[in-house]
């Protein structure tokens, strides 16, 4: 049985790169296209699919050369999912496999899911509370992949074409058997070589390297609409980062933080405030101007006699409703102010207004 790690020359407690750097040496040296060793290139790229892979990796190191078997046996001679079932493969080798690990095998094994498009971007933003009352631009700077500007996303030098990838043969899959308690069970899992796309450049770009797009720091402007509320997060399609060789981009979500307000608070789309009031205003009633939210100035109605507590609503005074037509309420609390000092023709009224009852 063949070792991976002496197919690959490198030791057992090799890291990931070096995994990989052992990889990308012997398979240039061994490429067919390079007038290289076809089988000897199969083998290197199957020992990089297992050791290149963390669960896989584990797995091989557990089973030394009975996973060897696993990959290299036969086929599955038209057993139900794949199953090969032979003698050998009971008695105490139930105590070394994961029953869930196995059906789970065996029921994704005609599936595979390359995975190139771009990943998703994650940002927070804060708001003044008074901002969410109109669609505000906010322009941020995000570090993000964008399409290389050298190859226009197809990873080749220019005037250069993508070719067949010779590892999967341009299916952008390869075969894999695992040998089970059940017996033999085959599936496909995403090429390494091309990343399932099935092509690889005849030449790499040389700024992405064949990756289609590069690193870069960028300002973009975002539009947040009227109404977002404090926590809400809002997707922006295709801003995240560029997907691998043209693939789609990932999305943009941003978390909305909304900042506290000293005079307002929020509830929902409405907003619930405080409004002093004299204790003559109180008593005798009538029109008193505030400002509201927005800064602009509102006259409101004090009923005579109102006391402290009372609330008095303001219609469409309140925050626009995110997506549709319409603003919230804004609820008054009515304060009375009790004055602390009183000159003394204010302290001889209220003797005489004391007097009368009051």
């Amino acid at each position: 049985m063949e070792d991976y790690y002496e197919i690959l020359g490198i030791d057992r407690a090799a890291t990931n790169d070096e995994v990989k750097k052992a990889y990308r040496r012997l398979a240039h040296k061994y490429h067919p296209d390079k007038g290289g060793d076809g089988e000897k290139f199969k083998k290197i790229s199957e020992a990089y699919s297992i050791l290149s892979n963390k669960d896989k990796r584990a797995q091989y190191d557990r089973f030394g050369s009975s996973f060897n078997a696993y990959q290299s046996a036969p086929g599955t001679d038209g057993a139900p999912f794949g199953f090969n079932f032979q003698q050998s493969d009971f008695g105490n080798i139930f105590n070394d496999f994961d029953l869930g690990d196995i059906f789970d095998f065996a029921f994704k094994q005609n599936t595979y899911h390359p995975n190139n498009q771009g990943e998703d971007i994650h940002i927070l933003i804060e708001l003044g509370l008074s901002e969410v009352l109109k669609i505000q631009h906010k322009k941020v700077s995000l570090k993000k992949k964008i399409i290389c500007h050298r190859c226009q996303g197809s990873g080749s030098e220019p005037s250069t074409l993508l070719k067949e990838c010779t590892a999967c043969r341009g299916k952008g899959r390869v075969h894999q058997v695992k040998r089970t308690i059940f017996g033999n069970m085959a599936h496909y899992t995403v090429c390494p070589e091309c990343q399932g796309t099935g092509e690889v450049p005849e030449k790499a770009c040389n700024i992405c390297h064949g990756q289609g797009r590069i690193d870069q720091e960028i300002s973009i402007d975002l539009e947040i609409p009227a109404g977002v509320d404090n926590g809400q997060v809002l997707k922006f399609n295709n801003s995240g980062h560029a997907g691998f060789r043209k693939q789609p981009s990932g999305d943009l979500y941003v978390k909305v933080n909304i900042k506290a307000h000293k005079e307002f608070n929020r509830q929902r789309d409405d907003l619930i405030g405080l409004l002093p009031l004299k204790f003559s205003e109180a008593v005798l009633g009538g029109k008193i101007e505030m400002k509201d939210l927005s800064g602009e100035n509102v006259v409101v109605n004090i009923p005579r006699g109102s006391e402290a507590g009372q609330i008095i609503k303001i219609k469409d005074r309140g925050i626009p409703h995110y997506g549709r037509l319409g603003r919230g309420d804004l609820y008054l609390h009515l304060q009375i102010i009790t004055p602390k000092r009183l000159t003394r023709d204010q302290e001889e009224l209220l003797k005489k207004l004391q007097n009368e009852g009051l």
